[in-house]
């Protein structure tokens, strides 16, 4: 579970997809007309009703996947200058991945929200030490064994747990201990085990931006935005 995902939840994805299909839509009367936008008084043609039409079931699915907000004229800004063959702001890709996470933000924006407020609550409590990238931890025993370089590969066992306590994962429960590379795994785990010396059992607050994001494992209990908390115990590193 500690192990870097690239899923998204489905939702996300389909709402994105919803989007980007009404977009190519657009694009395509856009390309056709070859002109910006006209007044209701000039819809005379059939043609022009059904583009009308169009625009209506358009205009509907953007309310649908919950972008009442948007700027018009900026969709109108990227699909002028794709049609010109102008470079955009975003490539198709990084736009995609921008939805995504809107989208996402618009579904689970809780999660992130009760994060920060955990966060901003357990950084006061005595004991709790905060890094400068928003990593937290509390030292349970402190080990005087060597530190882990980003690239070593470690041994450790460890407790994953949501804030209202729920376990989503546990080399503990398993019976064995886990063993992976550094840069392997999400960034607050990277992070976090590089400050502890073998023998060290802490636990570490990520939050959700070194954790998983927006996109956690598809079917499991962590949802996008979700902070975590660790009970780790570095066992060793593995040399060769």
């Amino acid at each position: 579970m500690i192990i870097k995902s690239i899923s998204n939840h489905n939702k996300i994805k389909m709402r994105s997809r919803i989007l980007l299909t009404s977009l190519l839509t657009l694009t395509v009367i856009f390309n056709s007309c070859g002109q910006g936008s006209i007044n209701r008084s000039e819809l005379k043609t059939e043609a022009d009703t059904i583009s009308y039409a169009i625009g209506v079931t358009f205009g509907s699915s953007l309310v649908m996947s919950g972008l009442e907000d948007i700027n018009p004229r900026a969709i109108a800004l990227a699909i002028e200058e794709l049609l010109e063959g102008e470079t955009t702001i975003f490539n198709p890709d990084e736009a995609n991945m921008l939805l995504n996470d809107y989208f996402a933000k618009l579904q689970f924006g809780y999660n992130l929200e009760e994060g920060e407020n955990f966060l901003a609550e357990n950084m006061l409590r005595e004991g709790v030490t905060t890094t400068e990238s928003g990593i937290q931890y509390e030292v349970i025993e402190m080990g005087d064994g060597p530190r882990p370089a980003s690239d070593d590969e470690v041994v450790v066992h460890y407790r994953g747990t949501l804030i209202d306590g729920t376990e989503f994962d546990s080399s503990y429960s398993r019976g064995e201990p886990a063993q992976f590379e550094l840069d392997r795994v999400i960034p607050g785990w990277t992070e976090a085990l590089q400050l502890m010396p073998v023998g060290s059992k802490w636990r570490v607050y990520i939050p959700q931006e070194l954790a998983y994001g927006a996109n956690p494992r598809q079917g499991g209990p962590i949802e996008p935005y979700m902070m975590l908390i660790f009970e780790v115990e570095l066992l060793d590193i593995v040399t060769d």
